[in-house]
């Protein structure tokens, strides 16, 4: 036995005929004529070297070894077919194009875990759309793009999401602010000082005026700022607090002229998602990346 040479199209032929029970229809089915199944089947039975099937008159019986080898190659065929899904699962990713569309906080690390993922699938085009969180459920409601990350999902929207990494919101000063290197500053203290604060909509001024809300505290807002590039630098040069991700902060070197204040409720613990319209097929390479990401959340942790 240990040298049959079985081919695929033998038992494809072979269990046709053996789950129709006929010749005839097993030939229509696959598109070919009676006499080619014949030939498959007198060829297959010859490498097994016992007969599998019976004609009596118009009538197919199954062997014992017909039995045996119709139970195993049900199961060959499935995983067979499994196997050509995944192959042409992994051509279209040779040739696959990925949209992407995140806040502009998530530049600092998106790209750490775009560039591995550039590496295992060298052929995907990967487009991504760095946006504001208005322009971002913009294109969410368009369904523009194949993935969305951002800090804060939509509340009411038909959309799946998912957690994906930790998102801190972490309080920062000036290294010469008169709170800094003070332990466990009371909340309340918050009310006197002044915020340099992101544009409305975006998902951390909305998660700080929350909290403010929730403490009963005043938020008072002395500027509002486009980015959190310029947000630090404004920092940096004392003209008020401000809450930012942890993930803006990551290998920064304008970091040493900020400093991290201790008040209670902070950090503020969020999560950055991925969120895509409910019930929408992903694409394989969009579904690649989702694994992936999944995958290699680590590499996204912040470095704080």
């Amino acid at each position: 036995m240990s040298g049959m040479r079985v081919t695929l199209r033998q038992l494809r032929s072979f269990e046709a005929v053996a789950r129709l029970r006929s010749f005839s229809r097993a030939a229509e089915e696959m598109h070919v004529t009676q006499p080619t199944v014949s030939k498959q089947i007198r060829q297959l039975t010859e490498e097994v070297g016992l007969p599998l099937l019976e004609q009596i008159g118009k009538q197919v019986f199954l062997t014992q070894a017909g039995e045996e080898l119709y139970a195993t190659c049900a199961e060959w065929l499935n995983s067979w077919g499994r196997f050509e899904q995944s192959i042409a699962n992994l051509k279209g990713l040779k040739q696959g194009r990925l949209r992407i569309c995140t806040v502009t906080t998530t530049q600092y690390f998106m790209p750490r875990v775009l560039g591995p993922f550039r590496v295992q699938y060298p052929g995907i085009d990967i487009a991504m759309e760095v946006v504001n969180r208005d322009r971002l459920l913009e294109r969410l409601s368009r369904n523009e793009d194949d993935l969305y990350v951002m800090g804060v999902p939509p509340e009411g929207w038909d959309i799946e999401s998912e957690p994906l990494i930790e998102n801190p919101l972490v309080l920062l000063a000036s290294p010469d602010h008169p709170m800094v290197g003070r332990k466990r500053i009371p909340f309340a203290e918050l009310a006197n000082e002044p915020f340099l604060v992101r544009e409305q909509g975006s998902g951390t001024r909305m998660t700080l005026e929350r909290v403010f809300k929730e403490r009963g505290v005043a938020l008072n807002v002395r500027m509002e700022l486009g980015s959190n590039e310029a947000i630090k630098q404004a920092v940096a040069g004392g003209l008020g607090l401000a809450v930012v991700s942890l993930s803006t902060l990551n290998l920064d070197p304008s970091a040493r002229e900020l400093a991290v204040l201790d008040v209670e409720g902070f950090p503020i613990q969020r999560y950055w998602y991925v969120v895509r319209p409910k019930g929408k097929q992903l694409s394989v390479v969009a579904g690649t990346f989702l694994d992936f990401l999944r995958e290699h959340s680590q590499i996204l942790r912040p470095r704080g």
